[in-house]
This record gives C-alpha cells, structure tokens and sequence, in this order.
C-alpha cells in the first residue's frame, strides 16, 4: 500500500521538491499534501503549481502558544491519513506533545554531520571549528531538538577559502540526494543508515 507523506516547508522548498520529484514509479509513498507556517512560502507555491494539496497555519496568531499552533496543524493534517511527515526547512521547533504521536514516523534533514552542530547557524560553525568535512544528516525526530536515530549522512569535504554560504551550497547538492534515497528506503520499510 502507497504510504502517505506530509512535507512541512517555511521557505522555498528545494528539499521537498527533491523528495516529490522522486515519490514516482516504483516508490513506496506519495507526497498527500504540503504544510507551511508561511503563506508565502515558495514551496507552497509550487505545490500548488503541481496539484499538490497545501496546508498553511500561520503561527504567528498563536504568539507564544505553541500547543494551540500545533494543535491547528493536527486538525489540517487530518483529513490526509498521513504515514509519514518529512520536515524540510521548517523553521519552527516542535513540541513533545506534537512529535511523540508521530515518532518513529517523522523524519528530517539537518545540515551537519550529527551529532555535530546541532541547531543554527552549522556551516558557519564548522568553519570555526575548522573542520575538514561537513555534511547533512537524515534523522528520526524525537522531542530533542536534532536528535533521534539517524537514517543517513552525507560528506562533503570543506575546502579552502570556504564561506559558509559557499559550503552551504555544496551541503544542500548533497541534501537533495540524501533525503530522497533515505525516504525511498524508509517507506519501504528499511531504516539501516545510508551513506553517501
């Protein structure tokens, strides 16, 4: 049976289109519909471009609420009988209460090499680490912010006279690979981590 997979977006959405772009022929799951706190946000745009069914709940009217935001967000997703939701670029921190129902099912991509740089701001720290590789991670959420089992990473070496925008460039190449391939695998019922 198809699994069905929500993907919550705040900004332009290359991580989702990368994943939607791939959901064809012979994968396990179907995007069913794109979530964002953003009206204005690119990627709900181009889902709807694409026949894709959105969700926006602004969080903005909850102020410092959170349950009651993500109370709202619970109420739009369901009548889309999700299996699977992939977090791709939204910017706001969900709360024990929102993640535990889904855990085990919700999935997303950070751009470090977990458990590294967990949070913000994780090119720029690598840099000032001055570490030789960076990455992005694919991981299970958990109520921890960043944490959770890991289901892939990919290297990317840092070179020299890098910036971070620079090696923020060369991560987000290697997130649209990883995400799809691990979301491939983990509808399909495997979780073994991939390395890219």
């Amino acid at each position: 049976m198809i699994k069905r997979v929500g993907i919550f977006v705040s900004g332009g959405g290359s991580n989702m289109r990368a994943l939607v772009e791939d959901m064809t022929g012979d994968h396990a799951a179907r995007a069913a519909v794109i979530v964002s706190n953003n009206a204005d946000a690119g990627g709900i745009a181009w889902a709807k471009k694409n026949g894709i069914a959105t969700e926006v709940i602004d969080h903005r009217p909850f102020g410092a609420d959170r349950p009651a935001f993500e109370a709202a967000i619970d109420a739009a997703l369901a009548p889309y009988a999700l299996d699977i939701i992939c977090l791709a670029g939204f910017m706001r921190v969900l709360t024990a209460g929102f993640v535990a129902p889904w855990q085990g099912r919700m999935l997303n991509i950070h751009p470090s090499l977990l458990p590294k740089y967990k949070g913000l701001h994780t090119h720029a720290r690598a840099l000032a680490a001055g570490d030789a590789e960076h990455g992005c991670t694919v991981h299970l959420v958990t109520p921890a912010l960043d944490d959770g089992p890991i289901l892939g990473q990919a290297r990317v070496p840092v070179e020299p006279g890098d910036t971070p925008d620079t090696l923020a460039a060369r991560v987000l190449v290697q997130e649209h690979r990883l995400y799809p391939a691990v979301l491939r695998r983990f509808a399909a019922g495997q979780t073994e981590p991939v390395t890219l």
